[in-house]
């Protein structure tokens, strides 16, 4: 154990290598135990192609088109990956050597990530309701745009994202497979079933590595978490846009089509953040300097905060006809 006392966060973070290590194989499964996108969706080789093809179009005609918009904006989302696996490799203090357990985690993550917008995109476009050319400009716009998650290039507050973010996104597609199956397309349903289980298990890991910093170096960490909550979180693909519409605008449409059909809500930014509390024991932390104390006392109170205004927040009604959507 080392000391909370001047502790670099470069130190904590090669301290935890060992965590991170005997970790591994909860966090992450092997690619033999791995669900495949085509263990999931018609197999062009088999002579039913054709049948199980319109099969799933029949399906797919009787998905809402909020629906849709959602789905369209979750796989642009995953697809996006080059972008959070170059960020995730500018953090500071993270060790670089490839047969490391940091790397290690890095490019087992990324393969796992992988897949989900490997599926979800070869859904869509199996299902003929969307233009794919529009989408995949969205997708090329979204990686060359950037983001900036305002993490500062820091470990803590990249984790504290990672575990927002990573349970957000579980909500998302385990809600867009609840919807799915309601709608009648068990297909769809199952392959945002898969995903929002891999999800549900990388949230968990990065929530291991903030409760383990949290044992280390208590006071910085709380700090970081308090500097990510009055930032807020923002989603990654904050930048998303359509050809021919302005940066942000396309985005906004998304989230008022996620709220609308009940996907992913301000209640629910509440919820997680009420739920990462409780994860982290924040309100019985010890060893606080008087900023930590500060820190963890604005924390704590937030949740009650925010739901007061998400109470009060209506529905958005406006609906907004996207490129990606014929």
């Amino acid at each position: 154990m080392i000391t909370a006392v001047s502790t670099s966060r470069a130190e904590v973070i090669k301290w935890m290598e060992d965590f991170v290590n005997e970790k591994m194989s909860e966090f992450l499964k092997t690619v033999e135990d791995s669900w495949q996108p085509a263990d999931l969706l018609p197999d062009a080789t088999l002579d039913n192609f054709f049948d199980e093809l319109k099969d799933l179009r029949e399906r797919a005609r009787d998905l809402s088109y909020d629906l849709l918009a959602v789905l369209v904006g979750d796989t642009i989302t995953e697809e996006a990956l080059p972008t959070y696996e170059s960020w995730l490799m500018t953090i500071d203090g993270l060790p670089q050597d490839p047969n490391g357990p940091w790397m290690r985690w890095n490019r087992a993550w990324t393969a796992e990530e992988n897949r989900h917008g490997d599926a979800l995109n070869r859904y869509l476009y199996l299902s003929g309701r969307i233009n794919m050319r529009e989408m995949e400009a969205s997708t090329q716009y979204l990686i060359a745009d950037g983001f900036d998650l305002q993490t500062d290039n820091d470990p803590y507050r990249a984790f504290v994202y990672t575990s927002f973010q990573e349970t957000a996104t579980n909500i998302s597609h385990r809600r867009v497979a609840q919807i799915a199956k309601k709608q009648g397309d068990n297909m769809l349903a199952k392959l945002c079933g898969h995903v929002a289980a891999d999800e549900a298990r990388h949230a968990k890991a990065y929530k291991a590595f903030v409760g383990k910093i949290f044992e280390a170096d208590p006071s910085e960490m709380m700090l970081a978490f308090e500097d990510m909550m009055r930032k807020k979180i923002v989603m990654p693909a904050h930048y998303m846009r359509e050809l021919g519409v302005d940066l942000g605008k396309t985005f906004g449409h998304f989230t008022d089509a996620a709220q609308r059909i009940n996907v992913y809500t301000s209640s629910d930014y509440t919820d997680i953040l009420d739920g990462l509390i409780k994860e982290w024991r924040i309100e019985a932390l010890t060893g606080l300097n008087e900023a930590g104390e500060r820190a963890r006392d604005y924390v704590v109170a937030l949740p009650a905060r925010l739901k007061r205004v998400a109470d009060r927040m209506k529905v958005p009604s406006l609906e907004y006809k996207f490129r990606w959507i014929d």
